[in-house]
């Protein structure tokens, strides 16, 4: 497959990532220099423990309910919604129920 065709082929990011049970899941789509396109999907009541990031980052959920704090206010989010992390400010997520989401992370 030539690299053109590689990136030009349609698909659903929320079909690309697998739930599995008691689990994190990532899937790495685009990985440059500059930034990221990550997929996760999460099980009920998994999480990611508070932590901060030296970049910025975009979250859009694909799938489910997902709480994410960030800098101690809570943010409940659903299928469609989207919340900005800024850089150095910390945050963390859980899983209300099943979730899927998309991070982008802009590295510049």
């Amino acid at each position: 497959m030539s690299a053109e065709n590689k990136y030009s082929r349609e698909f659903n990011p929320s079909d690309t990532v697998e739930y599995s049970d008691g689990a994190v899941v990532s899937k790495t789509i685009i990985k440059k220099e500059n930034g990221n396109l990550t997929l996760f999907s999460f099980d009920k009541g998994e999480r990611l423990a508070e932590h901060t990031s030296p970049y910025d980052a975009f979250i859009h959920i694909l799938d489910g309910k997902a709480e994410v704090i960030l800098d101690k206010i809570i943010h409940n989010l659903s299928a469609g919604q989207s919340i900005l992390l800024p850089a150095n400010i910390p945050h963390s997520l859980r899983a209300v129920e099943k979730f899927k989401m998309m991070l982008i992370m802009i590295k510049s």
